[in-house]
């Protein structure tokens, strides 16, 4: 990452399997040229030797390894086991030997060149205790060689808080107190140490004696306005800092960047220090990511409460963030803190669940039990309102709570649930009414009514176990609400108009051998796409909840589907699966279009963003993935887009009973109502009249531009027609494989009904199906 541009590159790891390694990665290339195995649990540690011909690698505590590798050869030329719990290590400037820090343990390893020349094999490492005296049973966090005229010392930090310093003897020589209740990371320069503290801290110190120099600035403190907060305000008391958990020095530019606990990073500039100025920083969640929104598009003349391109995440750190990466918007208020993140809610003002405890791990402690109630605390699922006013949310522990997104102010707070609300959502502005369902893990659906400041309207216990998703939808003139659950069933219920309101009766109970795990809608409301616990995508017709098609949500072989998530655009659907990949379908084939990978723990969430440019993701390693689509999935859905308002357009602005306004939607619409009125003619017969039709339709068309344009018949010679207003449209292969999926059956049966089934595979007999292409090309052929 640049910290000055804000700009980030990757470099993507394509290697599968589970069995640690050392991998050596060409930054400049971003490509993989090494990959070193022989540790058998994982590995706690590695380092370069300043000449660049060796990588120390250091095992876990049950590993109790120390490798020496000849990376480039790809062989380990010497090693040797140790007996505590190692945390860092440091080579030397000469290269001759390293030292490796931990659990009462300080020990330097001795490299004999003379030996790993001549013998092309392992041998073994010879090591030397460090004398600590009377620091002999503390846990040393971190070490770091001496540089320039300090080469022959070694520099260890405690992680009770204090600075050592060994001599070219091996012998504790000097030590000062950091004056801070733990120390973790350490940096050494020829001029200055530093150390990563407790509560923010960081202290520079002078290597040649130990003297202290100065403290940094604090970053940020825990559970701060980050919109209205100033790096150069007055410290207040009793405030809570991150603790520093890491710290590298860049001798360079003269940065350091230090990295807290709660997930923020700052990059100093210490050129001065009396003067210590911030080059950039960011914060980021510090727990799982459970879910992200994207902020809808408002309607004409609606005045939207975010920025264009805004986001929201929320997570088990018990907060609410508002995201927004559009550099180019000049509109977006800056904070001091983070370019990207604009807003920070927090539910409460308890600042524990803000901290990632895993982070400054001691010797003796032990991790904390996620089951345990004192953990059951953060956001676990939210939904923004269609008009972009409201923003829900839902908690671990069945707390409901509405904010205003222009105020960003709490507008209720309520015990909705005995247990976490897993699934929150609105209904959309075309069914005609505004409420919002939440469904719990305690079995239970509410409905509330968000235009009587969210009144309970009715609730629903049908489903026997946690409820997964709810969705509402609009088709035939009924509002439908559809949910499913760890019961796998799935309930079909149509709103009734009741004295008290509106009520949901059930219509349809579909049971499935696996568990449902997710569920979207797709735009044209007629589909709901189920992920489920066998890796298969299930599309169901919300009219009648027959399933219409099944297909392979993953590409690889273990782990279940958690999320499915349409496009905007209803043509792509992506999954998330267990096995931490993320795949996108095209929904009518089931043909996969592209894959991601990169997140470290399950995909939780998924967000296609409003412009189909970017594919957001969030996952249970804390972190926001922003996936940038590839142009030609942009293209597709922009045309499927466009294609889908102008026919709401066409269908609400064509007057009845006028013949010559007939466009080609008309006639299209045509068409298909003739094919599916041909199922007692013969073939011949069948395409007389449907050729019939298609001139005829045609002359419409051609009466109606000449009408529009002023002129008489056009000519009847083919290559002398003109071709009025012409709009050039992208195509791509991914279109011409849409237009086979859209084909029609040429004798459907007459229980299919093409205008609600979804368009249908190519079958395998020879002309069983044909395209409004193939007849058009027969029209102009007679």
């Amino acid at each position: 990452m640049n910290p000055k541009k804000n700009k980030q590159h990757h470099i993507l790891n394509s290697s599968s399997g589970h069995m640690p390694a050392v991998r050596v990665w060409d930054v400049a290339e971003r490509t993989q040229v090494a990959e070193l195995h022989e540790h058998k649990y994982g590995v706690a540690c590695v380092a370069f030797s300043p000449n660049s011909k060796y990588i120390i690698s250091v095992g876990y505590q049950h590993d109790m390894i120390v490798n020496v590798w000849a990376w480039k050869k790809n062989v380990v030329i010497a090693a040797n086991k140790v007996s505590s719990k190692v945390t860092a290590v440091s080579f030397s400037a000469d290269s001759s030997y390293f030292v490796t820090a931990g659990n009462r343990h300080v020990k330097f390893w001795y490299l004999d060149h003379t030996k790993s020349s001549k013998v092309n094999a392992t041998v073994p490492l010879l090591g030397r205790s460090g004398l600590l005296g009377e620091l002999r049973n503390n846990f040393f966090s971190d070490v770091a060689c001496g540089k320039g005229r300090k080469a022959n010392s070694t520099f260890c930090i405690t992680s009770s808080g204090l600075l050592c310093e060994f001599n070219d003897k091996r012998m504790l020589d000097k030590w000062v107190e950091l004056r801070t209740s733990m120390a973790t990371s350490l940096s050494v320069s020829e001029d200055l140490i530093f150390c990563g503290c407790a509560d923010g801290t960081v202290r520079a110190f002078s290597p040649t004696d130990l003297h202290f120099i100065c403290t940094l600035p604090h970053p940020h403190s825990l559970g701060t306005d980050i919109a209205t907060h100033s790096l150069l305000s007055l410290q207040t008391e009793n405030v809570r800092y991150p603790d520093t958990v890491a710290v590298s020095y860049d001798p360079t530019n003269r940065w350091l960047s230090c990295v807290y606990n709660d997930h923020s990073l700052y990059v100093w500039d210490v050129r001065d220090l009396r003067k210590v100025g911030k080059v950039y920083s960011a914060l980021y969640h510090s727990a799982c990511v459970w879910s992200v929104e994207v902020y809808p598009e408002t309607r004409d003349g609606e005045q939207p409460r975010l920025s264009p391109g805004s986001f929201l995440s929320c997570s088990s750190d018990n907060t609410l963030r508002l995201w927004n990466t559009d550099a180019q918007n000049t509109t977006l208020s800056r904070n001091v803190i983070s370019n990207d993140l604009q807003k920070v809610i927090y539910m409460d003002s308890n600042t524990s669940p803000l901290l990632d405890t895993d982070c400054t791990i001691s010797s003796n402690s032990e991790k904390a039990d996620p089951q345990t109630s004192d953990n059951r605390t953060g956001i676990r699922t939210m939904c923004v309102s269609p008009d972009g006013l409201h923003l829900a949310s839902g908690d671990r522990n069945g707390t409901l709570r509405i904010h205003d997104l222009e105020s960003m102010e709490e507008i209720l707070d309520v015990q909705a649930h005995d247990s976490e609300i897993l699934c929150l959502e609105y209904s959309k502005p075309e069914t005609g009414l505004k409420l919002l369902a939440t469904a719990s893990r305690d079995r239970l659906i509410h409905v509330l009514d968000a235009d009587r400041e969210y009144g309970l309207l009715q609730t629903l216990d049908e489903h026997s176990s946690s409820i997964t998703a709810v969705r509402f939808a609009t088709n035939d003139g009924k509002v439908r609400m559809i949910s499913c659950g760890a019961d796998k069933s799935i309930y079909f219920r149509t709103a009734q108009k009741t004295e008290e309101g509106t009520a949901f009766t059930r219509t349809h109970h579909i049971v499935r051998k696996t568990t449902l795990y997710d569920m979207d809608i797709d735009p044209t409301r007629k589909y709901a796409v189920i992920g489920c616990q066998d890796r298969s995508i299930r599309i169901f017709n919300i009219c009648n909840g027959k399933q219409k098609k099944v297909y392979k949500g993953s590409q690889g072989e273990d782990g279940t589907l958690i999320k499915v998530q349409t496009d905007p655009s209803g043509l792509y659907v992506a999954t998330s699966c267990s096995d931490k990949n993320i795949s996108i379908f095209d929904l009518y084939t089931g043909e996969c279009v592209a894959t991601m990978f990169g997140h470290s723990e399950i995909v939780t969430g998924m967000k296609f963003t409003n412009d189909c440019k970017h594919l957001i993701s969030v996952s249970g390693d804390s972190c926001i993935f922003v996936w940038r689509l590839c142009p030609e999935l942009t293209i597709n859905m922009r045309q499927r887009l466009s294609d889908l308002k102008q026919n709401s357009k066409s269908v609400q602005k064509t007057p009845p009973n006028k013949q010559h306004t007939l466009g080609y939607n008309a006639s299209q619409s045509n068409v298909r109502k003739s094919v599916t009125s041909l199922h007692n003619f013969s073939f011949f017969d069948s395409l007389i009249l449907l050729m019939l039709f298609n001139v005829r339709s045609l002359s419409y068309q051609q009466s109606n531009i000449c009408e529009h344009e002023g002129s008489g018949p056009r000519p009847r010679r083919r290559w002398s027609r003109r071709m009025g207003s012409m709009d050039l449209k992208v195509k791509s292969m991914l279109d011409l494989r849409q237009l086979e999926s859209f084909a029609m059956p040429l004798f459907p049966s007459k229980t299919q009904d093409i205008h609600k089934d979804l368009p249908l595979p190519r079958n395998q007999e020879l002309g069983s199906t044909i395209s409004l292409q193939t007849i058009a090309a027969w029209v102009n052929f007679i």
